[in-house]
């Protein structure tokens, strides 16, 4: 890290979590509280779940629910020692893990089973009022469905997110296998890193990626050396804030309006928004209004002024631009 007033280097150290001393229950209590880690700005995701037993006593680190009514399993690893240790693929115990989850075939069973004993555990989290967990939990799960419009599409699918600090090629090359046949899982790194007594983390989406024949493990011949992963596979994103800003649908100083709801900001020049005198980012101001893990930003932001979500301005000036090409 280059600091432009010193004029001084830093080296950012890689480490493990192991060299750490941090435990995959702490990586899990990370992410149960900072889900956007492992998920983008253009999902809503609300973490309803920790170290959920099913009937065979196995126990899935994190569940949530997504904008699709998908349940979600995230499973995690510290690293590609603990995956390659394991009897067991790291894939294969978050598929038994969801399979158990498809059995569920309503919301009351699954706050029932999964988010009221969550709300139990972490009570300081929530404002109960007079209600019981059970009661809250149906009540936020069910206003998060219907804001979503994914209330006739409840636990249709089950997706699966697996993360660790190392993936190992096998691992790839299974999920990658599983996605090209229908399967919904995805693989993100998280890296520590270590500067000075600071901790931070880096988090990196390889799968789902456009061309999966680049994590497939070929059957070994033994005529050819086996050759190694690709490495810096990038996957097209969708333009964010930054990029608005830049092209001019949107500019400093518009107001941005949540939702459904009468709550405003004020859009900024580097593409957080003001609220009440204190700069946020778009995603932690709105997760933080509608109480979620997780939140598709550009869907619940109304830009005020031409009363579009910032999804459709996007979508619009996407669609100019192409066909503007198109007729050059």
């Amino acid at each position: 890290m280059y600091n432009l007033k010193s004029k001084k280097a830093t080296k950012i150290e890689k480490v493990t979590f192991s060299d750490l001393g941090l435990l995959e229950s702490d990586i899990e209590e990370v992410l149960r509280t900072n889900i956007d880690m492992v998920c983008d700005d253009e999902e809503s995701l609300l973490i309803i779940g920790r170290q959920v037993k099913n009937e065979k006593n196995g126990r899935s680190d994190l569940t949530a629910i997504d904008n699709n009514g998908s349940v979600v399993l995230i499973e995690i690893k510290r690293d590609r020692k603990d995956i390659e240790g394991r009897k067991e693929a790291f894939e294969f115990q978050a598929i038994r893990y969801a399979a158990s989850y498809a059995t569920i075939k309503s919301v009351e069973e699954l706050v029932k089973i999964v988010y009221a004993p969550y709300i139990e555990k972490y009570k300081e989290e929530f404002t109960l009022n007079e209600l019981t967990s059970y009661e809250l939990g149906l009540r936020k799960i069910k206003e998060f469905l219907k804001v979503n419009n994914a209330i006739d599409k409840f636990n249709e699918n089950q997706r699966i997110i697996l993360v660790a600090s190392e993936f190992d090629e096998q691992t790839l090359s299974a999920v990658a296998w599983l996605n090209k046949n229908k399967v919904d899982m995805s693989c993100f790194k998280l890296i520590p890193y270590k500067l000075g007594s600071e901790i931070y983390l880096d988090t990196e989406k390889l799968l789902p990626v456009a061309n999966y024949d680049d994590f497939y493990v070929n059957l070994l011949d033994k005529s050819e050396p086996a050759q190694r992963v690709s490495k810096g596979i990038t996957r097209r994103a969708l333009p964010k804030i930054d990029t608005m800003l830049t092209w001019g649908v949107v500019k400093a100083g518009d107001i941005i309006r949540a939702k459904d709801r009468e709550d405003e900001a004020i859009l900024l020049k580097n593409g957080n928004v003001k609220v009440d005198g204190k700069e946020l980012s778009m995603q932690v101001w709105l997760k933080n209004l509608y109480g979620w893990s997780s939140i598709q930003t550009y869907v619940f932001a109304i830009h005020k002024e031409s009363n579009k979500t910032l999804s459709e301005i996007r979508e619009e000036y996407m669609i100019e631009q192409e066909l503007k090409e198109i007729q050059e």
